[in-house]
């Protein structure tokens, strides 16, 4: 893949990426396990299943404990949790809002390709003013069946977009999300908020930033230079 081909799309995923989100999940987890199975679970439990979704969330973690989760019925009490938590209190990842607003006005499509469920996504979106109609697509996990580190999410962001994966940039902040950006063939941008430039690197990262504040200062090279002007987009 030659260095100097432009992109022509952002993928973005959310947690992590967009928004400061990844405690308060985990949070509403460890209270969903207090409540329900009487059990306290360590945070340091739920991160290899960071970034896969909140069902994979769960019940990988529920597994490390012997514990056999219903089924949507324990999610959705975790969604109810999470949203008590957030209100007042959800901060988007530093520069996620200007570095949105460069990739539009640069004429890039912007799309968000998250795990969690509509009902988090647009959670996520009300606590920090963002509407959905602010990105050309979104992807959420009830609408694919393989979740990272399939490409399967980052393909369907990509195709409802209309832009080919070797065209677009990824962001992500977990090591499942960049192998499944780079199983989808895009180049790959690794935020350092839930894993380690290391880690990041070592699942395929093209480039790392602490945030996208950082990334806004130095973005990958020719990010902001399209080719052939704005591409056309099928919003969604």
């Amino acid at each position: 893949m030659k260095t100097s081909r432009s992109f022509r799309a952002v993928l973005f995923d959310m947690d992590g990426v967009l928004v400061d989100s990844e405690r308060y999940i985990a949070e509403a987890a460890i209270e969903m396990f207090r409540q329900g199975y009487d059990t306290e679970v360590d945070p340091k439990t739920f991160l290899p299943f960071v970034g896969t979704g909140e069902g994979n969330f769960i019940t990988g973690v529920g597994k490390l404990y012997n514990i056999s989760l219903t089924m949507p019925r324990d999610k959705e009490k975790t969604y109810e949790i999470y949203e008590e938590l957030i209100q007042g209190h959800l901060h988007e990842i530093n520069g996620a809002r200007a570095f949105v607003q460069a990739c539009k006005k640069a004429g890039l499509a912007v799309a968000i390709a998250t795990s969690a469920d509509k009902r988090k996504m647009m959670a996520n979106l009300r606590e920090l003013g963002f509407h959905q109609e602010d990105f050309d697509a979104t992807v959420h996990g009830a609408e694919v069946k393989n979740n990272k580190p399939d490409p399967e999410i980052y393909l369907r962001a990509a195709q409802k977009v209309g832009i080919d994966p070797g065209d677009c940039l990824v962001v992500e902040d977990a090591v499942r999300g960049i192998e499944a950006g780079k199983a989808a063939g895009a180049r790959c941008l690794g935020l350092t908020s839930s894993f380690d430039a290391k880690a990041l690197l070592a699942a395929g990262a093209d480039y790392v930033a602490a945030d996208l504040a950082e990334a806004l200062k130095t973005p990958p090279p020719n990010l902001f230079q399209s080719e052939g002007g704005a591409p056309t987009v099928t919003r969604t």
